[in-house]
């Protein structure tokens, strides 16, 4: 029986002092990703460089909000959706997938109702994106040097993980050439789309689980008159 076919993502970049190492790191071992990126951090012409580097070199581009200040379902502030999903998506401009990719700001790499908003589900529905989550999360940025065998079973666990990575500058990425060669010793392949399971809402059109995801504020009862 064959190993998982894993997609790769990587959350919270671009950072000039991590991601080339790691798009060398992936180029060297011919797997490609999707970069989940900040939309305030591609203000940086350094830092939007390197986003275009990982473009050219063949992997997707996503929209991971603008500021990363926390989950959207616990937003209710007026324009929080444009803000952080739209303000994003034309930073990114020619960079973006033609899907459209979306990732909620977990909180911790929890799933639930904190992930959206209904403003935010709303509005990704109206410009057509697709939304991603994930299934497994190793915790590299809490542990920089322990995540490799955590994220290494939670693949193996799985047919069809969706890995989610941080290409941040805490020393958790120096492992990722280690943790890659270990999951194709172990016979997992590489595969850059991404399952039924974790796309509540495909361009635009939700998917049965897009519910789960979005937070819906408690209504007060009827009064009876």
């Amino acid at each position: 029986m064959g190993g998982p076919a894993v997609t790769l993502s990587f959350d919270n970049g671009p950072e000039p002092e991590v991601t080339p190492a790691v798009l060398n790191v992936l180029r060297r071992r011919g797997v490609r990703a999707t970069f989940f990126v900040i939309g305030e951090k591609l203000r940086d012409p350094v830092r939007r460089g390197v986003a275009e580097r990982a473009r050219e070199e063949g992997h997707w581009i996503g929209n991971h909000t603008w500021t990363h200040s926390g989950p959207l379902g616990g937003r209710s502030d007026a324009g929080h959706a444009d803000t952080e999903i739209l303000r994003t998506e034309r930073e990114l401009g020619p960079l973006a997938h033609p899907d459209r990719l979306f990732r909620p700001v977990g909180g911790g790499g929890k799933l639930g109702p904190h992930l959206l908003s209904e403003a935010a589900r709303d509005l990704l529905a109206a410009g057509g994106h697709t939304v991603v989550t994930w299934s497994a999360v190793p915790g590299d940025w809490r542990d920089p040097d322990g995540w490799p065998p955590t994220a290494f079973r939670q693949c193996l666990e799985q047919a069809r993980p969706v890995l989610v990575l941080h290409d941040l500058p805490n020393g958790a990425m120096r492992h990722l050439d280690a943790f890659l060669g270990r999951l194709q010793d172990s016979g997992a392949t590489f595969r850059q789309d991404f399952p039924d399971a974790c796309l509540p809402m495909r361009r635009g059109e939700a998917g049965p689980g897009l519910g789960d995801y979005v937070q819906v504020p408690a209504r007060p009862p009827d009064q009876a008159g």
